[in-house]
């Protein structure tokens, strides 16, 4: 490759020549000289990157509406109408895509590009324009997955976001502020990045390369010209470039991927294991020489955990062989996975390492739609009777799920509604009927806590 000969070139020219000889630079090649360049490679990618217009309706909500229509002295002075219903209004909006399937049209993009769209505009660096549709979306891991049937469609190549490391240049393509296809180059800043989302499953790529609003969607590649990830995220106070914005990894797109066009959704199983982080208290308790790993705080009965032989006081250290750093790696990992694949969990017991291998389970259907049925602040949660300990038992809570923002865990045992005991999903159905807000009497452990759900 030109641009790795030339670079060696220059390094090579600064070894021999020393540093002062190398601070007079420029350097003024001859005319057959070639110059580094990301030129050849940019050439490659761009054609696969496309910019995406939407356009749809949303409902304002009351805290976007001006506040004075809410004050009935003000609608009644300047004869406001009476309605207080949520407004619509139209909205356009503008990101980036990659087309990675040219025969079958497929092209990524973040959730967050298409949200809301009823019309969806396709834009070639050829400026051939084109409509898509959505095949499927991930709010999750904020993944779209769209199609156009186009003819003379040029898709980019995948890479292996595994094999990046810190360091590796990398170039950002996409349409910052609607300037078509503009090139941005840097490096990986970090790898592994949480907690920008806290309710997505994240393990962002952190670059420096310049990431903008209208990025989102656009490719994240390598000097190869093969697709790592798709820009997701800038960290900024005021909404442009500081050098620190965050991609997708590829990998993780092509499992999102897979589901999306398979199902049209993406169908994340559970293990069944409520977990923490391990704290350095935790960590000298259980004799572990750091604080990597997730602890096991409880174990949900009849889960695929339990039937693996997982067990409360166990610190998972590894899932299919790579290492578990954080309770939000392991929750990331398992997210990613399909139901009914088979997973190898490393342990540590007793100062002992283990492996069992366990089932990623399905959620069960019937048990959300129970608890949403309840009260729909209860969606994402599975119940079931606990007749020995007497009770409702929280058997699982869905990440990001409305009963997971309010408090509930797994394991927890729901006794009571407000001053009515409860002793089985009957009496815990009866008891919250009709209720807008319910507060729910809950044993955690050895202790009790009060719930409240709206």
């Amino acid at each position: 490759m030109n641009f790795r000969r030339s670079l060696a070139a220059l390094s090579l020219a600064a070894t021999l020549v020393g540093p002062a000889a190398w601070a007079a630079l420029p350097i003024t090649p001859g005319a057959d000289t070639p110059l580094p360049s990301l030129a050849p490679m940019v050439k490659r990618a761009s054609p696969s990157v496309v910019n995406i217009a939407t356009r749809g309706t949303i409902k304002e909500s009351a805290g976007q509406r001006n506040p004075l229509l809410d004050d009935p002295f003000f609608r009644r002075f300047f004869d406001a109408p009476p309605d207080s219903r949520p407004r619509e209004r139209q909205f356009q909006s503008a990101g980036s895509g990659v087309i990675v399937d040219a025969k079958n049209g497929y092209i990524i993009t973040n959730n967050h590009v298409i949200e809301n769209a009823s019309e969806i505009t396709i834009t070639l660096l050829d400026n051939r324009s084109f409509s898509a549709k959505v095949i499927g979306t991930d709010e999750g891991s904020d993944v779209a997955v769209l199609q156009a049937k186009e003819p003379n469609l040029v898709a980019m190549a995948l890479g292996d976001s595994s094999k990046l490391e810190v360091g590796d240049y990398v170039v950002a393509i996409g349409n910052p502020f609607g300037l078509q296809h503009t090139v941005t180059a840097g490096i990986v800043s970090a790898l592994g990045r949480s907690g920008i989302t806290p309710e997505g499953y994240e393990d962002f790529i952190q670059t420096d390369a310049s990431i903008n609003p209208g990025n989102s969607g656009g490719a994240l590649v390598n000097l190869r010209g093969e697709l790592v990830g798709i820009n997701s995220a800038i960290l900024s106070g005021g909404g442009g470039n500081i050098g620190i914005g965050f991609a997708i990894p590829v990998n993780m797109i092509k499992g999102v991927m897979d589901q999306l066009i398979r199902y049209g959704q993406v169908r994340r199983g559970i293990l069944g294991v409520n977990i923490y982080a391990v704290s350095p208290e935790i960590a000298k308790e259980f004799g572990l020489h750091d604080t990597s790993g997730a602890l096991v705080k409880g174990v949900g009965r009849g889960s695929s955990a339990e039937k693996a032989g997982v067990k409360t006081g166990d610190v998972i250290t590894s899932l299919n062989g790579a290492a578990v750093r954080s309770p939000g790696e392991l929750r990331n990992a398992i997210g990613m996975l399909r139901v009914g694949d088979k997973v190898d969990i490393g342990l540590l017991r007793d100062g002992k390492q283990l492996e069992v291998t366990a089932v990623v389970a399905e959620r069960s259907e019937a048990d959300i739609a129970t608890a949403a049925q309840i009260n729909p602040g209860l969606e994402g949660a599975e119940f079931a009777d606990a007749p020995q300990a007497g009770g409702v038992l929280v058997r699982a809570i869905a990440d990001g799920s409305p009963a997971a923002q309010a408090g509930l865990k797994a394991n927890d045992l729901i006794v009571g509604v407000g001053r009515t005991p409860v002793s089985s999903m009957k009496a815990f159905r009866t008891a919250a009927k009709g209720a807008n807000v319910i507060v729910l009497n809950v044993r955690r452990g050895p202790l009790t806590v009060l719930i409240q759900i709206r």
